[in-house]
């Protein structure tokens, strides 16, 4: 496995830890204290929470994780772009 390959896998993992977390909150009974929920969360609020500060909640939906997935992606394009320029 290709170093790119590597590197565009993380960012796919990390997307979909972000969309499991959506709908994790679609769950009104769920204990985000309790692994792995709680692991999760944690991993995720972190980059979903600099979104949350820019992307107000609009009619009650909260809209930042769906930026915060768009920028992941572009990001990850770059990146692997990079990575693939600098080590074949």
């Amino acid at each position: 496995m290709s170093f790119a390959l590597f590197v565009n896998e993380v960012f796919y993992f990390y997307s979909l830890l972000i969309i499991i977390r959506i709908f994790l909150t679609w769950i009104p009974t769920i204990d985000w204290n309790k692994q792995p929920v709680k692991a999760i969360r944690e991993v995720t609020d972190a980059y979903l929470d600099i979104f949350r500060r820019v992307v107000p909640p609009f009619g009650g939906l909260d809209f930042s994780p769906i930026i915060a997935i768009i920028v992941l992606q572009i990001v990850q394009t770059f990146v692997v772009s990079l990575v693939r320029a600098f080590l074949g």
